[in-house]
């Protein structure tokens, strides 16, 4: 369901569906997972996870009793949700979700407003789909006497959040927790001089539960710089400054569009690595007062050293 495997040309938030997330759990299921660990990232859709529900079993019909087709425009018609043939492994297995907990689905911040254009939606569509999950929230206030529409986490992926939590069962996580649990940043911190993080684009939604501004929380903790690498710099940008993110820089060297950054990001971020080390090695022999040249030129040979290893850079 995610939003690069949909070309731009041809985004349409009221056809694309979650339902291969759903074919995934299944095959998960089928080899016994007992832990499935979902991340709500950015996706291509807007159907609350209505599909996903739909591919384990979830019946979701019409007032006539038809089930309703694929795709966030077809919850508009949505009237009624039966579990009746809902996979029955799924109440034997721990879903855990890692998501933004500032998504919503519905209202002021629901998901089909701030997120919508994004994804290929005009002002109309957007309203439309606006509408739909407000049906569908109210259905799934109908049969499970919960109130999703603003409920933290709800709006992640396109509502994947709501469809998760109200259909399959499963937990919502701030995915910074989740981040931090198997990072164990914690542990490494107190260690540490300096704090690199990165992002996709450093910009105003950044500090909304964003990773980069809840690592440089925890490292504020420590009292340690953190400085940023993002693929690209937003619009107001400097709000991050506020918010623990000392310094930032992006990987572009040159206009390009955004699939040659990303078919180059590998020598791309290399690269922004390297020019942001030189800039902290100048400041430390500016505060030591020390040969800038010799330091420079060691930090060079270094490089050079690695050379090989730096061309092998993957994401």
């Amino acid at each position: 369901a995610g939003l690069r495997l949909v070309p731009r040309d041809v985004r349409d938030p009221r056809l694309t569906t979650t339902y291969g997330v759903g074919q995934l759990i299944k095959a998960a299921l089928d080899r016994g997972a007992e832990r499935i660990l979902v991340g709500c990232g950015d996706s291509g859709t807007n159907d609350g996870g209505a599909g996903m529900a739909q591919a384990l079993g979830v019946g979701l019909f019409d007032a006539c009793g038809n089930p309703i087709g694929l795709g966030g425009s077809e919850l508009q018609k949505l009237d009624r949700i039966s579990m009746e043939n809902r996979d029955p492994r799924l109440d034997g297995v721990q879903i855990d979700v890692a998501c933004n907990w500032h998504n919503l689905l519905c209202g002021p911040n629901g998901v089909a407003r701030v997120f919508g254009p994004q994804k290929g939606a005009s002002p109309e569509v957007v309203a439309s789909l606006e509408a739909a999950l407000e049906n569908y929230a109210a259905a799934i206030w109908r049969t499970f006497n919960l109130d999703v529409r603003e409920m933290p986490g709800s709006g992640a992926s396109g509502g994947l959040g709501t469809g998760l939590l109200a259909l399959l069962g499963a937990k919502l996580h701030p995915r910074y927790d989740i981040v931090m649990e198997y990072l164990e940043l914690d542990r490494w911190l107190p260690e540490s001089d300096l704090v690199i993080t990165a992002e996709g684009c450093i910009d105003f939604q950044t500090p909304r539960g964003k990773i980069p501004v809840e690592v440089a929380k925890r490292a504020k903790r420590y009292n340690l710089p953190v400085i940023a690498i993002a693929g690209s710099i937003g619009k107001d940008a400097s709000i991050n400054i506020e918010h623990g993110i000392d310094a930032f820089t992006a990987i572009l060297e040159t206009p390009c569009d955004l699939a040659e950054a990303i078919e180059r990001a590998p020598i791309l971020v290399a690269n922004a690595a390297e020019r942001m080390v030189r800039t902290i090695a100048l400041g430390y022999c500016l505060l030591k007062k020390s040969d800038c040249r010799s330091f420079l030129q060691g930090f060079q040979e270094q490089l050079n050293s690695n050379y090989q290893l730096r061309n092998r850079v993957s994401l």
